[in-house]
């Protein structure tokens, strides 16, 4: 079956075009400027046509936690968000240190036939920071990387065999950066708000220290790391460092972090409780910088589906994260009509960079011959994010019910039209 996508504003990672995106299958066959019968033609005029968007870095707590999420309503989330490809945290239960709960994944998400989930394995057996897990096994059974995210690998012995191991795999560590001890039972970011608000305060340094550790360690190693969900200006010169020193790092940044403030907090409302929190306005300067300059490499969702219930206690009670998907069109869109990010940077941070470091040579980029995996978005829509828009299961998010603008109408995946606003 062919597919024709006519008028299309095409964006790459490195230009805007304009033609016609011919589907065959599962594949793009030509991109033309001639009008070609096929089985189906959308009109995208008016609207840009980017690669489907991988998210390097979510949660879809299938298997153990389904009341929150499972690996189906995450990717009808994902797709509604112009997500084709999405990478899931290996905090489940039972957690994904083995083999059998990564095929499991896997499979799920082809039988669907939405998008594609890709897990990440633990690092150490059970999340605990202790003993490494089978990584080879692992690694043939589909993992994407590894990380222990959601807990930081404290013991600086254990983090540097895991990089020693996953070099041997041409593999990576995605690290959850947040040194536990500098943590105690902050809640918040340390400063003039958390004053305010009475609440213990966790000091950007907390992060800072583990990437400087873990850059330093994958130097020594020769290794890859990644850094999850980059918060703070130091953290991001640290890394700038790292990068001029020939390091092999590279790192990711959330809509929420660049575009919430610890101010935000005032209220106490929960969906704006994070890990790691939300910083200061120097901080969001310093992360688009990072966009900008090649230092940040990626935007991730850092999707964290939450029920009602589990959200409303008392903010210190809360569990931090919020769900990502279908808001980080309207969030990164926004930082395009601000002049802060292009149109070739929103292509290049979350389709064509990701695609790099997952190395999927057949994804990141419409040409042909290439998969077509394709969003196509409206970026002038405005509409209220409602509980009848979202697709997750949970509606953990500070911009329910808020006026956002942009959002994907066309998603495809494989070449087959997956969703359509």
């Amino acid at each position: 079956m062919k597919t024709l996508l006519k008028n299309c504003k095409i964006v790459n990672h490195d230009k805007i075009t304009e033609g016609n995106i011919l589907i065959n299958g599962n594949i793009i066959e030509d991109i033309t400027n001639e009008d070609v019968y096929t089985d189906n033609v959308y009109d995208c005029s008016g609207k840009y046509v980017l690669p489907g968007l991988i998210d390097i870095h979510s949660h879809m707590r299938e298997p153990g936690f389904e009341y929150k999420e499972d690996i189906t309503s995450a990717g009808q989330a994902a797709i509604a968000g112009g997500i084709t490809t999405a990478c899931c945290m290996a905090n489940t239960k039972p957690v994904i240190d083995n083999a059998p709960v990564a095929a499991f994944i896997i499979n799920k998400s082809k039988k669907d036939g939405l998008f594609d989930a890709l897990p990440y394995g633990a690092v150490t057996k059970g999340l605990k920071g202790e003993e490494l897990t089978e990584m080879g096994d692992l690694i043939e059974n589909g993992v994407c990387g590894f990380s222990d995210d959601g807990y930081t690998i404290m013991n600086a012995e254990v983090m540097r065999r895991a990089l020693e191991y996953v070099r041997y795999f041409d593999s990576f560590i995605s690290v959850h950066a947040i040194d536990t001890n500098l943590q105690g039972s902050g809640y918040m970011n340390e400063g003039r708000i958390s004053t305010i608000n009475g609440l213990n305060g966790i000091p950007s340094e907390s992060e800072s220290v583990i990437i400087a550790r873990d850059i330093m360690l994958a130097r020594l190693t020769k290794s890859r790391v990644h850094i999850s969900h980059v918060s703070s200006k130091e953290s991001v010169d640290i890394i700038r460092w790292g990068k001029n020193e020939g390091i092999n790092v590279t790192a990711e940044a959330t809509p929420h972090h660049f575009t919430l403030t610890d101010e935000n907090c005032l209220t106490y409302d929960t969906n704006y409780k994070m890990s790691p929190p939300l910083r200061e306005e120097e901080d969001i300067e310093a992360i688009l910088q990072g966009f900008k300059d090649g230092t940040i490499d990626c935007i991730s969702t850092d999707h964290a589906p939450h029920q009602d219930d589990e959200k409303f206690v008392e903010f210190g009670l809360a569990p931090v994260g919020i769900i990502g998907y279908q808001t980080a069109v309207p969030l990164t869109i926004k930082k395009i009509d601000e002049g802060r990010l292009s149109w070739t940077d929103f292509a290049k941070l979350m389709s064509y960079n990701p695609s790099k470091i997952l190395k999927k040579e057949n994804l990141g980029v419409i040409a042909k011959g290439r998969q077509a995996d394709i969003v196509v978005i409206d970026a002038d829509v405005e509409y209220t994010y409602t509980k009848e828009i979202n697709k997750s299961k949970s509606f953990n998010t500070p911009f329910l019910n808020k006026q956002l603008k942009g959002r994907a109408i066309y998603t495809f995946k494989n070449g087959i039209l997956v969703y359509m606003a």
